[in-house]
């Protein structure tokens, strides 16, 4: 039996996470429920789920959650904000932690996590990027294993052999990450000034939250991929390919030096990389349909226009630098797409506030918690300038 805590409950991750625990009560329990400010959400999970421990970050509505479970009878210990989070993510209530809150928000809990030696189910693609090399240093000193629930770094990590000492001592020559191309796949520049938050939300394939949708809007989604693969499979950003899949069912690929190509296929559910990611190395239901291949009868495959989508691009420069860029690409997008999605930043602006922030902001080595977030926290700084100029 699996105890679980479930780091960002109320997000679409966190629900197709539950659904699969749900589906196997014999192997799961769920110890702890973390959300950022739904706090009605929350309170009816720990009803469901009767966790040990429930923690709302947003400190001022502690009391309102533990009311609620109050009034439910509900036995579970109430908690709040960051130091909080921490303990949910590591504390001898769990053996398994699911990072998926979204941004910058997850990093230290994450890094708890793997320093506690917890099996760490990994979402959270900005903790990587910003703080690459700490995550591997706390893995390394918690001895956990990391496996990633993304579609994309799940299916390259079911692709790789199980036992490996870097991709080249596997004999592997390529990650072809692959990309859905969005909402405006296929649509040139200057066909996108008009582009509203619902139009960028409103994804062809995947259900997802409003931040990591615009992501895939702009293809930066990818680009925070090809950082994350670098950092989770030891893999040079030369050996990282983005290919446009329309079709999302071949989730990404590793090619081998023999000529092979190995690929994991699947229907865009996140259900089916968070069930291997649970029950490793065995497999369990899901609760997703089969994959009817005679349906689909045709599998695409693309360029991705780095032209249109310049955010790529920027990924891949980011990488080049072996100091905080990451870390300033990672804070830039969230505060652009923050202001895009409120209403104060056209949507062909987000890449350009990103491309100034990297230009604007020195380039520094980072080996401590504590440079990580005060590089985020400069590179935001700039962003909101750059933000303000364009609006300006």
């Amino acid at each position: 039996m699996r105890s679980i805590a479930v780091l960002g409950a109320t997000g679409s991750i966190g629900a197709s996470a539950l659904d699969v625990i749900a589906r196997h009560p014999d192997r799961f329990r769920v110890s702890a429920l973390a959300a950022h400010r739904n706090v009605e959400a929350l309170a009816a999970l720990c009803v469901r789920f009767v966790p040990d421990l429930a923690v709302i970050a947003d400190a001022s509505l502690e009391a309102d959650l533990r009311e609620r479970l109050r009034t439910a009878r509900v036995a579970t210990r109430v908690a709040s904000g960051a130091t909080a989070l921490i303990e949910a993510a590591s504390g001898s209530h769990c053996d398994t932690v699911i990072a998926a809150i979204v941004g910058a928000a997850g990093l230290e809990s994450t890094l708890a996590a793997a320093r506690a030696g917890k099996r760490l189910l990994l979402a959270n693609k900005e903790a990587v990027v910003m703080a690459g090399p700490l995550l591997r240093t706390a893995l390394q000193e918690g001895g956990g294993d990391l496996l990633p629930i993304d579609s994309e770094h799940n299916a390259v990590f079911q692709c790789l052999p199980a036992h490996r000492s870097g991709l080249v001592g596997a004999g592997v020559r390529r990650i072809l990450l692959t990309a859905s191309g969005g909402p405006f796949r296929g649509r040139r520049r200057e066909e996108l000034g008009a582009v509203t938050p619902e139009m960028a939300c409103a994804h062809p394939n995947w259900r997802m939250g409003r931040k990591i949708s615009v992501d895939s809007a702009t293809l930066m989604n990818k680009g925070l991929e090809v950082i994350e693969a670098h950092f989770l499979f030891d893999a040079p950003a030369e050996c990282i390919e983005v290919v446009v899949h329309p079709q999302s069912i071949v989730h990404s690929m590793v090619e081998y030096a023999d000529g092979s190509v190995l690929a994991q296929l699947g229907n865009p559910d996140m259900r089916t990389a968070l069930a291997h990611a649970l029950a490793w190395p065995e497999r369990i239901e899901a609760g997703v349909a089969p994959l009817d291949l005679l349906r689909i009868a045709r599998l695409d495959f693309e360029a991705p226009d780095r032209a249109t989508f310049a955010c790529l691009d920027l990924a891949y420069r980011a990488l080049a630098d072996a100091g905080n860029l990451p870390t300033v690409l990672n804070a830039a997008n969230e505060e652009a797409v923050a202001a895009f999605l409120d209403g104060r930043l056209p949507f062909l602006a987000i890449s350009h506030v990103i491309e100034r922030t990297l230009e604007n902001t020195p380039s520094v080595a980072i080996d401590t918690l504590a440079a990580v977030l005060d590089s985020d926290l400069t590179a935001r700084r700039v962003a909101q300038r750059m933000i303000a100029s364009v609006k300006d």
